[in-house]
């Protein structure tokens, strides 16, 4: 029998409410009845649309209650057991702080322009070998993401990670004082959300608002090799953290990366992680996966975890779905190379894709073809910073572009005639032109931010091509 995530005393007590109808634990939380499973507590929460509207889809699908608000009680106490708020998105907060408070696990919180979601997919398949892990799921990330992963923590987790992200000023502090992190990680600081925050120093400032919420004498974990290390420094020794640790290639980096090789599907590591030698084998390719390896490493042994088991585990790691994963789609005569990195894009991770594309073998009279489409929230500067990828276009030996949005027109203008493929409005009127003009022995990588809708273009190429096995 599944194990109670809550019972129906403590969701009473972290709740402040009473059950209208039988109490009933919960096995599960969850805020959307698509993905909801028996025995889950829904929590009908008002977004783009009203999470009152599912309450009845939530009960015919076996949720054991749901949090609802006052107000409209009555209207569902006739399909089963509700529990009524002021308002289910405050509820919702208030238990997940009650899940932070009953948990004895050690946390680590993690952000970043870039790698957030991977670094901490990786730190999750690093801790699951040695422990009970929870994490975050997908991109929960935001203020509704946060607290609902502390409310899904179970109480007897013995390692937690959480993804924390931004979009505006100001909501890295308190998602991360919801956490109360032992271990607070920044990734990287790149021109990511400038529209909103205005510069990159504004950007390296939000980030670095992760430390403030750290446990006291908790430990943070900053990219030495980043532009904007010492700001992010000087704010990290103001906060609650007793110990700085530092990872990259710079020769002062605590977590150090002495040598790589760089493969198609894989890398090989050499670093040295506070003054031991380690040696390993990263199941994701590209360098800037690697560097984040050495954060996940930093915050695994910050954490406790034996790191010679974490290192062991770093060939489990594989690109997430979206983001870099590898597919070879097609029959032997007909196959084709698709890397998947249509979930979202900026700057940095369009030229760390291009780089992988740049290194994936291709079949005879293969081409190497990047699709992209427009990168998102990028300010001003965006008409420049989506020319400026052509670039490195040019130096990973790219040889035809796709590319689909009215910024990505402007790397368009850039590219040289014989690298232009086509060019669509959007992806929906590209997946047309991409379909006529890729052939067998291709490798071709997808990639935009999630606004751009490039997950068309990678659905079109795998309904055209049949899947075969992962690479």
């Amino acid at each position: 029998m599944t194990r109670a995530l809550w019972t129906a005393a403590e969701l009473a007590e972290a709740l402040a409410t009473t059950p209208t109808g039988a109490p009933h634990e919960a096995t599960g939380v969850s805020i959307d009845t698509r993905t909801l499973a028996k025995g889950d507590l829904f929590v009908a929460l008002k977004g783009e649309r009203d999470g009152h509207d599912f309450v009845a889809a939530a009960f015919e699908k076996g949720a054991a209650c749901a949090l609802v608000e006052t107000g409209r009680a009555a209207e569902f106490a006739p399909l089963g057991t509700v529990l009524p708020v002021a308002d289910t998105f405050a509820a919702l907060q208030r238990l997940g702080r009650a899940g932070r408070a009953r948990s004895e696990a050690r946390i680590a919180a993690i952000t970043g322009s870039v790698g957030k979601t991977g670094t901490k997919e990786a730190l999750r398949i690093v801790l699951s070998a040695q422990a009970q892990t929870h994490a975050s799921v997908a991109s929960y990330n935001n203020h509704f993401g946060v607290p609902l992963t502390l409310a899904r923590m179970p109480a007897e987790a013995h390692f937690g990670i959480f993804e924390v992200g931004m979009n505006n000023p100001g909501e890295i502090a308190p998602l991360s004082a919801m956490v109360q992190p032992h271990v607070a990680v920044i990734t990287t600081v790149e021109a990511v959300h400038l529209e909103n925050l205005g510069s990159l120093e504004a950007i390296a400032d939000e980030k670095a608002a992760i430390f403030s919420g750290l446990a006291p004498g908790g430990t943070a974990v900053v990219n030495r090799d980043n532009a904007h290390y010492a700001r992010m420094r000087a704010i990290a020794e103001k906060s609650p953290a007793g110990r700085i640790v530092t990872f990259g290639e710079h020769a002062e980096a605590d977590v150090r990366m002495t040598r790589v090789i760089l493969k198609p599907d894989m890398s090989v590591v050499e670093a040295v992680v506070n003054g031991t030698p380690v040696t390993y084998r990263l199941g994701s390719p590209g360098k800037h996966i690697a560097l984040n390896s050495l954060a996940v490493l930093a915050a695994a042994e910050a954490l406790g975890a034996d790191l010679a088991i974490a290192a062991l585990s770093m060939g489990d790691v594989t690109p997430p779905s979206g983001r870099g994963e590898r597919i070879e789609l097609g029959e032997n005569g007909s196959r084709l190379t698709l890397l998947d990195e249509s979930y979202n894009a900026n700057p940095a991770s369009m030229r760390a894709a291009l780089s992988i594309l740049g290194q994936v073998p291709v079949g005879l009279r293969g081409r190497r073809i990047a699709i992209m489409g427009d990168m998102l929230e990028l300010g001003p500067e965006a008409a420049a910073l989506h020319a400026g990828v052509a670039q490195a276009v040019e130096e990973n030996g790219i040889d035809l572009v796709f590319c689909c949005g009215p910024l990505m027109k402007s790397l368009w203008n850039a590219l040289p005639r014989e690298k232009r493929g086509g060019y669509a409005p959007d992806s929906e009127a590209l997946c047309e032109i991409v379909l006529a003009g890729v052939r067998p022995g291709d490798a071709v990588m997808v990639k935009g931010s999630n606004g751009s809708r490039m997950a068309r273009v990678v659905s079109a190429l795998k309904a055209r091509y049949a899947s075969s096995a992962a690479a």
